[in-house]
């Protein structure tokens, strides 16, 4: 095959966001910077602190001032700048409840400023799923709600104040991922609705952000069969050429969602994936995964397939000059006094109004806590904390027990509980039968114990009269915590 040109080179390069271990450059990550890289996608791994970070991603630009400095920050419990000082805010659901959008306007805006200080671009939020599907183990309080003209609301609010902060926001995943019952991480998600369907219900948030200017559109892997039965979102041209550019008029970058998740690689592959994408009419790919092997990999596929004629060499170009115009605009941080002073609790204040509940007879004073929740997302949610340690934190002598996991010791609870109010919380125990078996198992026994739901709220919790905190980030716990006051 004929060798190919620098300029393609650095073209197919610049399609790549790439995910690295540490608090400093690796040297394979400067390589792939000297010739052309687009982007970074930070994690927690990433983070000691918010000097280290700004010193990490400076350096990252003086590499190549064009270079993309992205990470995934939608507030809640999946904040990866937690060690950086990143606001506390509740997660989209809860915002959605609250339903003011100033008030996401509000949260948008700290969590994007926090991003300028720290030097980072790009936000990959707001999420616009609608999440419809109460199997559905991923979106859920991601989703600013379950009716699409409120998402959309909330949806052009969160995206409006991200561009006035200069960060750019991200919209995903295109075409919706809320009514799916797999996570995409894990395995092949499919949706089987007909298309009028998911027009109906998935796309007016996609067409509120296109509509409030959002720059970059994050697919789904997730296969539609009613819009293309043969390939996922991220690898259909059919559902990103036709549909997203052609038909909705989006002309920002398309960015895929990690090509290591296991819907994808699992199937198809990261490097078969990564020209399917970019043929399909995909721009930038993610890979998170910290392995430059498989950088290498996905990059080499793409230059295979151009020299052999399966991908076409403008395709790649065409990408590439649509990164360097998101670049010109959001790679450098803009200057972090913009809009004045962050109010520090705008985030509790937007958990606050989120929380619902019967009025307390008083104070829940040094409770017995039973905190039951789902195992973190590994790919999502690095830096998670529990409602007995903050409620420890104004109720020193607070006790109680932590657990991810069945089975639970109800007769040890219900002897340690013993004459102390007894507060039992689950997280999406509808989704977790070991959670709702224990909380029945107790209730029954201490029908005086406070339920509190600290994901989607379920049946039992509301017929309790509990507390629903809609969300596990830490704004939302310590909104409980408050309640409990």
């Amino acid at each position: 095959m004929t060798p190919l040109p620098d300029d393609l080179i650095e073209a197919a390069h610049r399609c790549l966001v790439l995910g690295f271990d540490g608090t400093t450059v690796p040297d394979d990550l400067r390589r792939l910077a000297d010739t052309g890289l687009g982007g970074v996608i930070l994690h927690t791994r990433n983070v000691a602190g918010r000097a280290q970070l700004r010193a990490l991603t400076d350096e990252l630009r003086s590499l190549r001032p064009g270079l993309l400095v992205t990470v995934d920050q939608e507030g809640g419990s999946i904040s990866h700048l937690a060690r950086a000082g990143a606001p506390e805010t509740p997660g989209a659901w809860a915002l959605g409840v609250a339903d003011d959008t100033e008030l996401t306007s509000a949260v948008a805006d700290a969590l994007a400023r926090h991003l300028a200080e720290c030097g980072v671009a790009v936000s990959y939020a707001p999420v616009a799923d609608v999440h419809r599907d109460a199997a559905n183990p991923i979106v859920r309080t991601r989703s600013f709600g379950a009716d699409p003209g409120q998402a959309a609301r909330h949806v052009t609010a969160w995206t409006k104040a991200t561009l006035a902060a200069g960060i750019a926001p991200c919209a995903k995943h295109f075409p919706g991922h809320g009514s799916t019952t797999v996570d995409s991480h894990l395995g092949t998600a499919v949706d089987t609705r007909d298309e009028q369907a998911l027009r109906e219900n998935d796309l007016p948030p996609f067409l509120a952000a296109i509509a409030a200017g959002v720059p970059l559109v994050m697919t789904a892997h997730v296969v539609y069969p009613a819009l293309d039965a043969t390939a996922p979102a991220t690898l259909s041209r059919r559902i990103l050429t036709d549909l997203l550019r052609t038909e909705l008029g989006f002309e920002g970058v398309v960015v895929t969602d990690a090509l290591e998740m296991k819907a994808i690689a699992d199937t198809v592959g990261e490097p078969a994936a990564a020209v399917a994408a970019i043929a399909a009419g995909a721009d930038q790919l993610i890979i998170a995964r910290p392995d430059p092997k498989l950088w290498r990999r996905c990059r080499d596929a793409l230059l295979d397939a151009m020299a052999g004629g399966t991908l076409d060499p403008a395709r790649v170009l065409d990408a590439a000059r649509r990164i360097d115009a998101l670049a010109d605009r959001f790679a450098q941080p803009p200057p972090t006094t913009n809009g004045g002073p962050v109010p520090e609790d705008v985030g509790l204040l937007a958990a606050r109004r989120a929380i619902r509940w019967k009025p307390l007879p008083g104070p829940v004073v040094d409770p017995y806590v039973v905190d039951l929740h789902r195992r973190p997302n590994p790919a999502l949610e690095w830096d998670r904390t529990d409602l007995l340690t903050l409620l420890r934190e104004v109720m020193p002598a607070t006790d109680g027990v932590v657990t991810s996991e069945g089975p639970v010791d109800v007769p040890g609870i219900l002897r340690h509980a013993q004459g102390r109010p007894l507060l039992i919380a689950t997280e999406d125990a509808d989704l977790h039968p070991w959670q709702a078996e224990a909380r029945t198992a107790l209730f029954t026994a201490r029908p005086d114990a406070l339920l509190v739901a600290t994901g989607m709220p379920d049946a039992e919790t509301e017929a309790a009269d509990g507390l629903c905190a809609y969300g596990r980030g830490r704004a939302n716990l310590r909104a409980v915590a408050e309640a409990l006051l």
